[in-house]
């Protein structure tokens, strides 16, 4: 029997299973029958900003190649990205440490091995953005999960880290997080990187929803330590998840290392979509509109789904998700969205995805549909429960 290597025992991102089949339950339905209410997936119902269009667009009909970049991206759009942190953050990064990536699931592999070796221990709260771990384990390095709840907004804490015997090599933190939404405060995650950075703990902050938070102020990592690694993306506040374009903001010993790795496993960045990223960030009146739409969705679905029957609901200062505790209705979270997609007809993820070890209690719901849709869903899970 042939071998099959380590990476291939990698369990599924499920949110991609349940795409799939709520995909095929919209094929089945009748002529006329309500359509499939889509909440399963992190994907903005809306396209890449006009302008961002355009710039491709005269790209391609100038006729240039537009073959590989530099590995690390386009260099003007290295120098847009660190001014972006000048004026959002105030916070000074020289272009030479942006890594223009194939999205931020591209950018996970190259922070990963440019900062672990197998068997180093990264931790992470749980709930968690399931690649984290997926990507981690295929890796050959080990996911240290920390249990968190309600009571520490699903977010670490210091005293957390402080109780690990010994200390992990590395902390993924993501504020605003998938799947709660809830974010560290400035003067948290500063506390967090300035541990981080002085118990020689690497820290990686995935910061893919910076722009969509609703009353909390956003920080960045980068400000607050000078060994964190920071994530980024065009996809979500950007709204160009197909481009599949992202960025690292790099501390300068792992500069040279990740930018060997990007050349051995990447080359670079599609050409076309540097091109559209860099011109995303002058598209900011048709960007927060965008977010003026996920926030009546999201203060449609807290005002809704209490009254609907789920009523135990994280807080959700960013991102576009709500995580919610369905304890009360069921104890099998995959079943409980199998039957909520054929009886009901609303797409939603099961938080298994997320935490596999207390996720069969909770349901992860997105809110970056269209808003007539998001507006639907309370009213359609009402009648289903009381069916």
């Amino acid at each position: 029997m042939l071998k099959t290597g380590r990476g291939a025992e990698a369990p599924p991102f499920l949110v991609m299973d349940v795409i799939a089949a709520a995909n095929a339950a919209a094929l089945s339905l009748p002529p006329g029958a309500p359509g499939v209410l889509r909440m399963e997936v992190g994907q903005p119902s809306t396209g890449a900003p006009r302008g961002a269009a355009e710039a491709a667009i005269r790209a391609l009909q100038a006729g240039a190649p537009m073959g590989y970049t530099e590995a690390f991206g386009l260099r003007s759009l290295r120098e847009r990205i660190a001014r972006h942190y000048a004026e959002k953050y105030g916070a000074a990064v020289a272009a030479e440490r942006v890594a223009v990536t194939v999205g931020a699931s591209g950018a996970f592999p190259l922070a990963f091995l440019a900062a672990f070796d197998p068997g180093d221990r990264v931790a992470m709260a749980a709930p968690y953005y399931p690649p984290y771990a997926n990507i981690l384990t295929a890796l050959g390095m080990v996911p240290q999960l920390l249990p968190c709840d309600a009571t520490t907004r699903f977010q670490p804490t210091i005293a957390m880290l402080e109780a690990l015997d010994p200390r992990p090599d590395g902390l993924i933190v993501a504020s605003p997080c998938n799947p709660a939404g809830t974010m560290l405060a400035p003067e948290e995650l500063a506390a967090i990187a300035r541990w981080c950075h002085a118990n020689g703990v690497r820290l990686i902050s995935d910061e893919i929803y910076h722009g969509l938070s609703y009353g909390m102020s956003e920080s960045t990592a980068a400000a607050f330590s000078p060994s964190a690694v920071v994530v980024n993306s065009f996809s979500k506040y950007f709204s160009m998840t197909g481009w599949r374009i992202g960025w690292l903001v790099l501390p300068e010993d792992l500069v040279r290392p990740v930018e060997c790795l990007a050349q051995n496993l990447f080359i670079s960045a599609p050409h076309v979509s540097q091109v559209a990223a860099e011109a995303a960030f002058d598209c900011t009146a048709e960007l927060e509109a965008n977010k003026a739409a996920y926030g009546r969705n999201r203060d449609a679905l807290l005002a809704g789904l209490p009254a609907a029957g789920f009523d135990r609901l994280a807080e959700a200062d960013g991102a576009f998700y709500l995580w919610a505790d369905v304890s009360q209705l069921t104890n099998d979270s995959v079943e409980f969205a199998a039957r909520m997609l054929a009886e009901a007809g609303i797409a939603a993820t099961p938080g298994v995805d997320f935490d596999r070890a207390r996720g069969q209690r909770f349901l992860r719901f997105s809110y970056c549909g269209a808003e007539a849709a998001i507006a639907e869903a309370p009213e359609r899970l009402r009648r289903w429960l009381r069916r």
